[in-house]
């Protein structure tokens, strides 16, 4: 019998779930409700067994949530830190408590199942991914998250939303959400182009792949100017990636 997953796919604005089969196609209709803030790391934990209970069951359980994940334990996370969700304040007493908690841990106790806790983008990109040459993937969203791909391997994780762009901005600031309504979509894409001119010479990568809710929104123009080294997915990869991640990680 093949193994089917419980994937779930954690982002600013909400939070959503499916089961998929072992080839990673979603074999029961999504469930999704929003992200509550404030969002200690039990409240997470509570809303994805929430949303688990409304889904067929599953023989273990992926999880994609923004920030530096590693072995499940959460190093660092953007926006569940914050009173009302991304740009809003800070609350030292959530830094505390997402700081160093283990949320694979969590995960497994509540659902009964192994998990699978990773960056968000680091499950997208297992969901497109060849398997040949170094491999990078940017999603478009609240943020920007991305992940890198050696020969169908997850490499170490590298926290690019939280780099340095210009005028004090970070990644997130520059290409989030946030900008995108504030600039509008033509403006914000050419500021898409540069962040992809910015951070070739870096990776050196043999594809990138463009996903995310708003890598719909990239226009026309700007497209044609980026390079035959890019490619748009489709945001479904965020839910789908949760099958084929489970043979990329490293020990």
């Amino acid at each position: 019998m093949s193994t089917t997953t419980l994937s779930v796919d954690c982002g600013g604005g909400g939070i959503k779930a499916s089961v998929l089969d072992a080839e990673g196609n979603i074999i029961s209709r999504a469930v999704r409700t929003p992200t509550p803030y404030p969002l200690p790391p039990t409240k997470l934990v509570e809303t994805i067994a929430s949303l688990a209970s409304q889904l067929p069951g599953a023989d273990r359980v992926t999880v994609g949530m923004p920030g530096m994940i590693r072995h499940g334990v959460v190093i660092a996370t953007p926006h569940y830190i914050t009173k009302d969700g991304p740009r809003s304040k800070v609350l030292p007493e959530l830094v505390e408590a997402w700081a160093r908690f283990d949320m694979g841990a969590g995960v497994s106790k509540a659902l009964g199942i192994p998990s699978l806790v990773l960056n968000d983008a680091e499950v997208a990109g297992a969901g497109v991914v060849t398997g040949h040459g170094l491999e990078m993937i940017v999603t478009l969203g609240t943020g920007l998250g991305n992940a890198v791909f050696d020969n169908g391997l997850l490499a170490p994780h590298v926290e690019v939303s939280q780099g340095p762009v210009r005028w004090g901005l970070t990644y997130d600031d520059y290409i989030g959400e946030h900008e995108r309504l504030r600039l509008g979509d033509a403006h914000w894409s050419r500021r898409v182009r540069r962040v992809v001119d910015a951070l070739r010479p870096m990776y050196l990568w043999d594809r990138l792949y463009l996903g995310g809710g708003n890598s719909r929104r990239i226009t026309a123009a700007q497209l044609a100017r980026i390079g035959d080294d890019v490619v748009v997915v489709p945001n479904e990869a965020g839910m789908t990636g949760g099958a084929r991640c489970w043979d990329m990680t490293r020990p």
